[in-house]
């Protein structure tokens, strides 16, 4: 699609307008945001559109109709699909050797373990190796009520968080405050960082890790900004 606008705006009801008239999300239903500093980032999108509307440089509004179209109408129902992660999250499967890196997932994965044992008195099976073991069913309820009781405008940002991770509790430990962006990013890759030292980068690993590093960063800043 061409640019067809001059203005954009944001209204008084917080829905983004294109010289008055409503963004519609692919569900034909107006892009309304939740704040105003998120409906004035989404508008900056629009605004920096230049002849082509490519979506893929308008994150922001791509979370804002996933909020809208596909997990407002059944919130409960997205937040099990997230839940699921808990159930294998990245956190719990630990190398067995060499001790630098055992070591090294010690030091970074075991704090926001440590912190979700305390804000959700749950329990977690530690697993060398990569075979799958079950986490205590209280564990997978509790995690799973703290991700449903989320807002769409919060699960639609949580879900990139979530599956570029491969952890639940990291997407909790980032939306509660308890861990800064790159924290959790760099626990998230700890174990690509270690092969790329060992063994060199490639080239298709560096530019799939730079789209998902785009996709996560706009994720954080949609969270932030949905209040």
């Amino acid at each position: 699609m061409k640019r067809f606008w001059k203005h954009v705006t944001v209204d008084a009801e917080l829905v983004v307008r294109l010289d008055d008239r409503p963004v519609r999300t692919p569900g034909r239903v107006p892009l309304l945001l939740p704040t105003g500093t998120l409906a004035e980032a989404v508008a900056d999108e629009w605004r920096g559109v230049a002849e082509d509307i490519d979506p893929r440089a308008m994150p922001l509004t791509g979370l804002a109709n996933a909020a809208i179209d596909r997990i407002a109408p059944d919130p409960a129902a997205f937040a099990a699909g997230l839940a699921v992660y808990g159930e294998s999250d990245l956190l719990c499967y630990r190398a067995d050797s060499p001790p630098d890196l055992t070591a090294r997932q010690a030091g970074l994965w075991d704090p926001p373990l440590d912190w979700a044992r305390d804000r959700y008195d749950v329990h977690f099976e530690i697993v060398t190796g990569v075979m799958h073991r079950p986490q205590p069913e209280a564990t997978i309820e509790r995690l799973g009520a703290a991700i449903a009781a989320r807002r769409a405008y919060e699960l639609a940002p949580l879900s990139p968080i979530v599956t570029i991770t491969g952890s639940l509790v990291l997407a909790l430990a980032l939306a509660e405050c308890a861990m800064e962006p790159d924290a959790v990013w760099a626990a998230a890759n700890l174990d690509e960082d270690w092969q790329a030292e060992q063994w060199g980068e490639d080239d298709l690993a560096v530019k799939t890790r730079e789209a998902h590093q785009r996709e996560f960063e706009a994720a954080v800043r949609f969270l932030s900004l949905a209040g």
